[in-house]
């Protein structure tokens, strides 16, 4: 590759970015805008929440009036102030009005009156003139009087006592209101602590000391220091800020260069060019990457330089404590986040160009964005919840270490941090080169730069899907087939969900685990894919790669690969459960399926369940239709891999959906170096059934471990095997994968295309 080509591109892209005034707009002068905005608009917000107060009607005030040893509970159009001594901020935000019958009514009809003004009461708050109705009921003073009395007493009236009925007053509000919500939360606190002052009087009233009803004050210590406290919140902002603005920032530059170049006729005179595609890649990369990191250290610095302003003010007017104001963070937490920066802009910019490559159009390549989004936020908000910290395990998952690693250099945790700092940067990495792979993998094709801008037409186009079927189908068709899939999956298990509650409940039978099993893998991936398959292959055979039969050694040669893959399977297993510990709630479902596989009638029809059903279903699915539609990529390596990805997304568990993916990247290696589909239902229900054997064997040992004459093959821990069996495992799995990757297998013109490419670019 030649830098000088690469710095040029790099140049003359830069140069037409900073000409662009949207490009300019949403860099610099967007971040200098949007966050004083957004600040004045919350001091605005802030001023209307606190004008508006809540209207509060109080229905049976008599019963309070009645009885003068009850401590104040309303004032003058408000609550009594000393209700307020905790919060005394929502002073003005209740306003108090009273309901009550009118005095001089007759003694029988008091409950009566009571009622009406609650009826009333009550339409003024559907209405929405009201927001909180507190209802005093008839006799509700007398029962406090009834409860005081009792308190008094000894003996056996104190068995009265704790029997009596004690009055309940009710409050009515609307939980769909927002304010009535608000306002209920508040009138319930000021009831509390009425309460309180109630069971206070009568303490007092019976010579019983308050410490008799409060025997021990709880005094939280807080050993965090306020640096540290102002960074643990610091570490929860400030990543997810960063890298939303880094995607955002390399969105729109990647659809310029390379969608918006597609429309103004630029980019067949720039492939013209000396520049090889890799160059040209690489020249925009960097372009990209560049304004990636400018936009998002642009909008952190207008953002701290906004919340400083913001902060200070709403601490002023909250009346907050000058020890409770969020300071900036320190100085060093920047030098983390711009460590960090730099190999996540170069993630996000990478797959933004490859995007915006696909793209026909600019108005297109916009739309990608929304999917980047969804399948990067998860990934960032994951951090967020509570309980998910820094560990081997969540280190490796993308962006996420990334974030979290981030976290706990902001907080200051050095050492703690340290083990995972390798980890990170090496799963980053990879991220980095196989998206950079990708982009360059567009640039290479021209079916991809070259496409045309087209009108759908929805009638035409299904016409044209049935009409002009290929032999195999295509990449978006095998994509469409695992959404699908996976939305039928999803649907499934909601009908299903209520009877699966009953039957844990109950215990899970072998008659409920066989209609699982069929409703996972008949119903949901073997009849979407079936169904595909009749509607968009023309050679059906030749989709499913049964049109030709395996000869004797590669059925020999499966076999053994499947007998060496299984102990490397179960210690891949092992290691994912290490990192990914299973819930108690996983375990004990596990275990319900454990006992129903021990009411199977014969050990032959659980081998047909667990074994053959799931290897002919899947396989048809994944090695079948999927894998023959991914290769129109036109690489075998990206089609394996996305068919693994996909043949472990349909598992439910996610343990399960590592171990399913790695097996997957062997069968789909199988599949595409014999070309038959039937010695991957072959590998699969032998790599199956050897672990419901092994799971047998395993319990055997250790019921009586002395007796069985297999616990040679085991270590101490009856789930490890021996050292020299995974040895063995090891050169055996590697022997027949060489000798597979020697046999000639049979590309597709895609495949063909590619290595004639990379042939003549080895040559140049």
């Amino acid at each position: 590759m030649n830098y000088n080509n690469v710095k040029l591109i790099f140049l003359r892209e830069m140069r037409d970015q900073l000409r662009d005034r949207r490009t300019l707009f949403l860099i610099a002068v967007l971040p200098l805008l949007l966050y004083p905005l957004l600040g004045m608009s919350f001091f605005q917000l802030s001023q209307f929440l606190r004008n508006t107060a809540a209207e509060v009607l109080v229905v049976g005030e008599r019963e309070l009036t009645e009885h003068d040893w009850l401590p104040p509970l309303l004032g003058e159009g408000q609550f009594d102030l000393a209700l307020y001594v905790n919060h005394p901020d929502e002073l003005e935000s209740l306003r108090v009005s009273r309901v009550s019958p009118q005095l001089g009514e007759p003694s029988n009809a008091e409950d009566d009156g009571e009622r009406t003004q609650l009826d009333l009461a009550r339409t003024k708050l559907d209405r929405g003139e009201a927001q909180v109705v507190l209802y005093f009921p008839p006799g509700f003073g007398e029962r406090l009087e009834t409860a005081r009395a009792a308190m008094f007493e000894r003996g056996q009236n104190a068995v009265a006592t704790n029997e009596a009925e004690l009055p309940e007053p009710q409050i009515f509000y609307n939980s769909a209101k927002e304010k009535s919500r608000v306002a209920h939360m508040r009138v319930e606190r000021i009831l509390r602590l009425w309460r309180n002052a109630v069971m206070k009087k009568n303490l007092e009233a019976g010579n019983v000391p308050l410490d008799a009803a409060r025997p021990f004050e709880l005094q939280p210590q807080d050993v965090a220091e306020e640096q540290q406290r102002h960074a643990a919140i610091w570490s929860k902002i400030l990543p997810f800020i960063l890298f939303i603005w880094a995607l955002t920032g390399a969105f729109y530059p990647a659809v310029d260069l390379c969608a918006g170049e597609k429309e103004r006729g630029t980019l067949e005179t720039l492939l013209a060019s000396p520049a090889h595609r890799r160059e040209i890649v690489w020249g925009k990369l960097l372009t990209v990457i560049t304004f990636s990191v400018v936009t998002a250290l642009l909008n952190l610095g207008s953002l701290g330089i906004t919340g400083k302003f913001v902060l200070a003010q709403f601490q002023q007017l909250s009346s907050f404590s000058t020890s409770s104001a969020l300071s900036m963070p320190p100085l060093i937490s920047l030098v983390w986040l711009i460590l960090a920066l730099v190999p996540i802009s170069a993630l996000f910019s990478a797959l933004c160009l490859a995007c915006a490559a696909f793209a026909r159009s600019t108005k297109e390549g916009q739309y990608y964005l929304m999917p980047l989004l969804l399948i990067v936020m998860p990934l960032m908000m994951l951090p967020l919840s509570p309980g998910v910290e820094l560990t081997l395990g969540n280190c490796l998952i993308p962006v996420t270490g990334v974030v979290l690693l981030l976290r706990s250099l902001i907080e200051g945790q050095y050492w703690e941090a340290l083990p995972y700092v390798v980890p990170v940067i090496g799963i980053t990495s990879i991220c980095c080169l196989l998206a950079i792979r990708w982009a360059e993998e567009q640039f290479q094709r021209e079916s991809v730069l070259f496409r045309e801008s087209e009108r759908l037409d929805l009638g035409r186009w299904l016409v044209h899907l049935v009409r002009d079927r290929a032999e195999t189908p295509t990449f978006a068709q095998s994509v469409l087939c695992v959404g699908t899939i996976l939305i039928v999956q999803f649907f499934v298990t909601i009908a299903t969900s209520s009877a699966a509650i009953k039957a844990a409940e109950n215990g899970i039978d072998f008659q409920f685990l066989l209609q699982a099993m069929f409703n996972s893998q008949v119903v949901c991936i073997l009849v979407p894919a079936a169904m595909f398959t009749l509607l968009f292959t023309s050679n059906k055979r030749k989709t499913l790669l049964l049109d030709r039969l395996p000869s004797a050694h590669l059925v020999l040669g499966t076999v053994l690969l499947a007998i060496f893959v299984r102990p490397l399977g179960m210690v891949a297993a092992n290691c994912v459960l290490w990192l990914y510990p299973p819930t108690a709630g996983m375990e004990s479902q596990v275990n319900l399926i454990d006992e129903a596989f021990s009411t199977a009638p014969n050990w032959w029809v659980l081998l047909l369940l667990m074994a053959v059903l799931p290897a002919f279903c899947e396989e048809i699915a994944f090695r079948g239709f999927v894998l023959s539609g991914l290769r129109h990529v036109g690489h075998k390596w990206w089609a394996i891999g996305l068919s693994a990805v996909a043949f472990g997304m349909v598992h439910s568990i996610f343990q399960q959906q590592i171990g399913a993916a790695l097996v997957g990247l062997v069968l789909g290696y199988l599949a595409v170096q014999t070309g038959s589909l039937l010695l991957c239902m072959l590998f699969h229900a032998i790599y199956n059934g050897l672990a419901l054997y092994l799971s047998e064997l395993i319990t055997s040992v250790e019921e009586a471990p002395t007796d069985s004459s297999f616990a040679w093959f085991l270590s101490g821990q009856t789930t490890i095997f021996q050292p020299w069996v995974l040895v063995i495992s090891a050169i055996g799995t590697a022997v027949i994968l060489m000798w597979l990757h020697r046999m000639p297998y049979q590309r597709t013109q895609e495949e063909q295309l590619q290595e004639a490419r990379e042939h003549r670019l080895a040559g140049a």
